[in-house]
C-alpha cells in the first residue's frame, strides 16, 4: 500500500536550474562545500533514493537524506513502531506506538523538510512487488534484518544495475558495503553465499547496540550522498567494532562460483 506523500510534490524528470530561496537557506552549509555546491546540490534535488526497512538503519539513513535534501524518498516497511524498538530506532516517539512505521517516519520526516517529496509504503517487499516500488530509484538503501530481503534486493539491484548500499549490525558489530552494480561489481551473495536455511540470528535475539545502528544508518546515507555527488565509484565494504570505534575497509572479489551472478 502507497500511502499519500506528506512533502511537497515534485518532478525529478525536471532538473530544476535553481534552488529556491529557502533551498538556499536551507543547504547553505552544503552551498559552502566546494564538495557540494550548487550543482551538487541540485544533484541531490534531482535524486530518488529508496530505503527498504525503517528500523534501527533506516531511522538515521531517513533523517539525514531528508535533511540532505534529496528530492524524492521512498521508504518501505511493514512493520508498525513497538516500545522495543526505541531503543535504538530514532525516527519513533512514544506517541507512535502503534502505528505502521511507514506512516509514522512520513510525519517525522515531512516535519523535517517539507520540501522533498516523502513516499512511504506499508508494504513487504518480495518479488511480486519490488519493481513497481524500487524501478525508479537511483539509490537503493537495504536497511532490512532478514536474509531474504538482502538477496532479493542484491538480485533486482544488480538486474538493473543500480547501485545498492547494504548495512547490517548486531551485538557490537557492524558493517556498511555498497555495492556499484553501473559497472562490473562482486554482488552480496559474492560476500554471503546463500543458504537453505537462513541464520535465525538477528537483533530481536541477539541484541544490539543502540548507538552503533546510528553509525551504519549515517554511513550508508553518507554513501548514498558521495555517489551522488559522483565522488564514489566502485564497491566496497567497511566493519566498524562498536566498542574500539575503529573501521576496517576491504576490498572485495567477485565469486566464480556466486549463483546470483551466474544468473544475470
Amino acid at each position: 500500500m502507497v500511502e499519500p506523500s506528506k512533502g511537497a510534490p515534485s518532478s525529478l524528470s525536471d532538473e530544476p536550474l535553481v534552488l529556491t530561496e529557502k533551498e538556499q537557506i536551507r543547504y547553505s552549509r552544503h552551498l559552502l562545500l566546494s564538495e557540494v555546491g550548487m550543482q551538487g546540490q541540485l544533484k541531490l534535488k534531482n535524486a530518488h533514493v529508496c530505503v527498504v526497512g525503517c528500523g534501527g538503519l533506516g531511522s538515521p539513513a531517513l533523517l539525514y537524506l531528508a535533511a540532505a535534501g534529496i528530492g524524492k524518498l521512498t521508504f518501505i516497511d511493514d512493520d508498525e513502531v513497538d516500545l522495543s524498538n526505541l531503543q535504538r530506532q530514532i525516527l519513533y516517539k512514544i506517541n507512535h506506538l502503534g502505528q505502521r512505521k511507514a506512516t509514522a517516519a512520513s510525519k517525522v520526516l515531512a516535519s523535517l523538510n517539507n520540501q522533498i517529496d516523502l513516499q512511504p509504503v506499508h508494504v513487504r517487499i518480495d518479488r511480486h512487488n519490488i519493481m513497481q516500488h524500487l524501478s525508479s530509484a537511483d539509490i537503493v538503501l537495504d536497511c532490512s534484518d532478514n536474509y531474504q530481503t538482502r538477496y532479493l534486493l542484491n538480485h533486482f539491484c544488480q538486474a538493473q544495475k543500480a547501485v545498492l548500499i547494504s548495512g547490517a549490525a548486531i551485538g557490537t558489530h557492524g558493517q556498511v558495503m555498497c555495492f556499484d552494480f553501473r559497472q562490473p561489481s562482486p554482488c552480496y551473495a559474492c560476500i554471503f553465499p546463500q543458504r537453505d536455511e537462513e541464520a535465525p540470528l538477528n537483533c530481536d535475539n541477539f541484541g544490539v547496540l543502540g548507538p552503533l545502528l546510528g553509525m551504519i544508518g549515517s554511513m550508508q546515507a553518507l554513501s548514498a550522498v558521495n555517489v551522488l555527488l559522483g565522488h564514489v565509484s566502485g564497491s566496497s565494504m567497511r566493519q566498524v567494532d562498536g566498542m574500539s570505534l575503529s573501521v576496517r575497509e576491504f576490498k572485495l572479489h567477485t565469486d566464480p562460483e556466486c549463483h546470483h551472478c551466474r544468473h544475470i
